[in-house]
């Protein structure tokens, strides 16, 4: 299990949002990349020295520091639309190796490196600048069907990563909540959203939506 790719985001225009900028357009880069925890979401900080997001409302902070997308998920992908998608295409920051990226519990624990471990979190959820960058019509609807989301994870211990670093799982926590389960309950099948709150490192927004939505079901 390894780091194929460490891609940092080039800001560009965003068309596709009531916003100037994206920093969706990720790209691999050489050397190391210091990572850090980048504390709440609403400034644009991320995990990753020298990439920020732009839709400050929607995305970055402590929960969402680092994304993960498995380039095994990408080949996939490839087949289906016919395409050639590059290292970061899905705007990862990490493109992995071996690792089976979804099946991830929420609360497991990642040695990247000789030094930083990162956290899984939760699921991403696609949007619509995510869309427009893949300019694949109806690819929202798409890709929440196929629940092959990629994970986010924050930063417990910081450090340098860079690619080619090995991944190692050194923490799964005592419950079944995968990231593609998540990912499920909380778009298509409302009906697992219980057995999130198993969870306990799953965001406090998120668990705040699960017990919501969950409230007068039973």
């Amino acid at each position: 299990m390894k780091l194929l790719s460490v891609n940092i985001g080039r800001p560009r225009p965003n068309p596709w949002k009531n916003l100037g900028l994206t920093g969706i357009d990720k790209r691999p880069v050489e050397g190391p990349v210091a990572v850090t925890a980048p504390g709440p979401r609403g400034t644009g900080e991320v995990g990753l020295a020298g990439d920020r997001v732009y839709d400050i409302k929607n995305h970055g902070g402590s929960d969402q520091a680092v994304y993960a997308y498995a380039r095994e998920g990408l080949d996939l992908w490839d087949a289906e639309l016919g395409t050639s998608l590059t290292n970061g295409a899905f705007g990862e920051n990490l493109t992995t190796l071996g690792i089976d990226v979804n099946g991830a519990l929420i609360g497991e624990r990642w040695l990247v490196g000789p030094d930083v471990i990162l956290e899984v979190s939760c699921p991403r959820v696609p949007c619509g600048t995510f869309q427009g960058w893949l300019d694949q019509a109806g690819w929202i609807k798409r890709f929440t069907r196929a629940a092959r989301p990629g994970a986010y994870l924050r930063v417990v211990e910081p450090g340098e990563i860079r690619a080619g670093d090995p991944v190692g799982i050194v923490h799964r926590p005592g419950h079944d909540v995968t990231v593609a389960l998540a990912f499920r309950a909380m778009t298509l099948e409302p009906d697992l959203l219980p057995r999130l709150l198993a969870a306990d490192a799953l965001p406090e927004e998120e668990r705040e939506l699960v017990l919501r939505r969950t409230a007068g079901r039973g």
